[in-house]
């Protein structure tokens, strides 16, 4: 954090964590902080606890590739994301904050005749659902995004794919800082350090948390926890369908800004983007053991790297800055899991994969309306946990930029 930031950013950050809050939020990223700030700017709910064990943004929060969008498979997926995009590009206003919010464009490549009719679907139901995505072929590909290879060096060509104008990035640590300076300012309590041990219940009912700090007592208990949530969610007798895999991604040093859009592939299952100070971030696929370790190694970094020189050569002169790796909570059909659990007082939102970040205003706006309410938002209703038991999942892989 540069002294500038440092110097504006106003965390109030409480004195001592209170033996009981109306509503104890347990994760201190992105999904974490949006609940608690839309539970205190949209229903005046202000007796929240967010509690992070560690620092907060400090989990996927901070180990993300910053990509914003829309342009997902199903029609429950592409609204939700829909409403995120809008609200991001209204966040800079309401924090009366610069998150660095910037409109890239998305462009999202085929290589085979079967991802290439799998594009054209995509870009008629984003349209129909009111998510501008348009079908491209390779001459207006070029046109979008001149750094190409449209011969994939020979080997996999570009045959077309789709672009989505409002594709957007911004800057991770940023919306996370909005997000608990305007909690905070209304009085919604921010514990860094606090970790939680265990979950206390009262017959069915979660009533409150064990934490390193003492037990705390709640109405609600939410979980919004990035990697660990099965571990959680067990405490209050919930099975959630989630697996975690890490997901590894790097950058580049510094090269002058000629890369607009966010460049994805559906076969190659690789994305890469230029980030305001020049930076190339770029990452592929999960890795395939299921762990919650967050190490890096040389042979995920060497198979992206050989990805994307493929389709951009000139980046085989660059260098590796930096390396990182985050926790993807997997669902079976590739779409959150958000609402209530089943057990009283206890609310998740899991399930984010390799697409949380672009859902942090829509998904933390959403439950916080549950919480308000005490009913499913309609938003995320198609989302809760019971789909899998009533057999009505949400089936979404081919939108997932890494598998």
């Amino acid at each position: 954090m540069n002294e500038f930031v440092e110097r504006q950013i106003g965390l109030r950050w409480p004195r001592a964590v209170r033996r009981s809050y109306e509503v104890v939020i347990v994760g201190g990223g992105g999904h974490g902080l949006a609940t608690a700030y839309y539970l205190a700017t949209r229903h005046g709910i202000t007796d929240v606890a967010v509690l992070e064990r560690d620092y907060i943004g400090g989990g996927n929060s901070g180990r993300n590739t910053t990509v914003i969008r829309a342009n997902y498979g199903i029609p429950d997926a592409v609204n939700f994301y829909q409403r995120s995009v809008d609200l991001y590009a209204g966040l800079e206003e309401e924090f009366g904050r610069a998150v660095m919010h910037s409109t890239r464009g998305v462009l999202w490549l085929a290589h085979s005749e079967a991802t290439l009719r799998g594009e054209r679907a995509r870009a008629a139901l984003n349209t129909a659902c009111g998510a501008e995505t348009v079908f491209v072929g390779p001459d207006e590909i070029g046109t979008i995004c001149p750094q190409i290879d449209l011969t994939g060096g020979g080997t996999y060509p570009v045959l077309g794919g789709t672009y989505h104008p409002r594709g957007a990035t911004a800057r991770h640590d940023r919306v996370v800082w909005g997000y608990a300076e305007g909690a905070m300012r209304l009085g919604v309590h921010v514990h860094q350090g606090v970790g939680v041990t265990g979950l206390h219940r009262d017959g069915g009912r979660v009533v409150g948390v064990e934490t390193t700090a003492g037990r705390i007592d709640a109405g609600v208990v939410v979980s919004a926890v990035g990697g660990h949530a099965t571990v959680l969610a067990s405490m209050a007798g919930v099975v959630l369908p989630i697996r975690t895999h890490p997901l590894q991604a790097a950058v580049t040093n510094h090269y002058a800004p000629i890369l607009d859009p966010i460049v994805a592939s559906a076969d190659l299952l690789v994305y890469i983007s230029q980030t305001p100070r020049g930076e190339f971030l770029f990452g592929a696929e999960i890795d395939r053991q299921a762990s919650y370790s967050r190490r890096s190694g040389h042979d995920i970094l060497a198979l992206c790297a050989r990805r994307v020189t493929t389709l951009m050569p000139f980046t085989r002169q660059l260098r590796i800055l930096r390396q990182w790796t985050g926790s993807c909570d997997m669902s079976p059909d590739y779409s959150p899991i958000m609402g209530v659990t089943g057990t009283d007082g206890f609310l998740i939102t899991t399930g984010w994969g390799t697409w949380g970040f672009k859902a942090i205003p829509a998904g933390g706006e959403a439950l916080a309306e549950t919480i308000a309410t005490g009913r499913p938002a309609p938003l995320i209703a198609p989302f809760g946990l019971d789909r899998f038991e009533r057999d009505r999942t949400r089936a979404d892989r081919g939108s997932a930029g890494t598998h």
